[in-house]
């Protein structure tokens, strides 16, 4: 009996997949036994994870619904087909509150967050081979109130609408798309909070398992999301948070 959890013989792309979340995400997956096809919107960058991976790379900023196109296409091209997206690119924008909201990054937050996915979907959709799958990055942050990030949050929760959207949709050709909303990571992007000790005190206390997550539990998630193992799950938002989200702060 094959192992449910295995990826062989799957062709996979992974957006932001040169560094954090997403290179965790593209290393899991060809563990796993898949073709990965790498990308960011650095080219360098792009390049030189591609070949360190052994795997195909695509720069692609995700805000350009042609070059998201085009992403799609390399990769099938480049593989013969495709069976896995993930949507992981994205950026926190601004800090703040609506009051002081600025609406060009309100705007670009979306863009890169939310209409990137949607557009990523599209364009992947008449390539997907049966039993493929969706990923789609969300956010702890998507599913309960937030001032700090509030353009993000939003745009996240558009993200866990989305997954759902998209597996009413598509769920009657075989297809499935599910979400990921991971908590506090530690990443590269993360280490100021890391290493702000108040803040970490005080969101330690609020997570049960009392420690930051780390890339590689959230790829594990993103791994199994895709997996026959999961073939009968679909429309769901999976929460990688070490429990912040259910405790009380005790």
């Amino acid at each position: 009996m094959s192992d449910p959890f295995r990826l062989d013989g799957k062709v996979a792309l992974v957006t932001g997949s040169t560094r954090g979340i997403g290179r965790a995400i593209a290393e899991a997956m060809i563990a796993a036994g898949a073709q990965v096809t790498i990308s960011s919107e650095d080219a360098a960058d792009t390049a030189a994870v591609a070949a360190q991976l052994g795997m195909p790379g695509v720069a692609c900023d995700v805000t350009d619904s042609a070059a998201l196109a085009h992403l799609v296409a390399a990769t099938v091209a480049a593989a013969g087909g495709l069976d896995i997206v993930v949507c992981n690119a994205g950026i926190t924008g601004r800090p703040g509150g609506f009051a002081d909201l600025d609406m060009d990054d309100y705007d670009r937050v979306m863009a890169v967050n939310l209409r990137s996915q949607v557009v990523l979907a599209r364009a992947a959709r008449p390539h997907l081979r049966p039993g493929g799958a969706l990923v789609l990055v969300s956010s702890l942050s998507a599913l309960r109130g937030n001032r700090a990030i509030s353009a993000y949050a939003l745009a996240k929760a558009g993200v866990s609408q989305l997954a759902r959207n998209l597996a009413v949709e598509w769920g009657p050709q075989g297809l499935r798309c599910n979400a990921i909303a991971p908590g506090f990571i530690a990443t590269d992007l993360s280490r100021p909070l890391l290493e702000d000790a108040a803040f970490m005190a005080r969101r330690m206390a609020m997570t049960p398992l009392r420690r930051p997550g780390l890339p590689e539990e959230v790829a594990g998630a993103a791994v199994f999301l895709a997996s026959p193992a999961a073939g009968f799950i679909t429309g769901q938002t999976l929460v990688v948070d070490g429990g912040t989200l259910i405790t009380d702060g005790s």
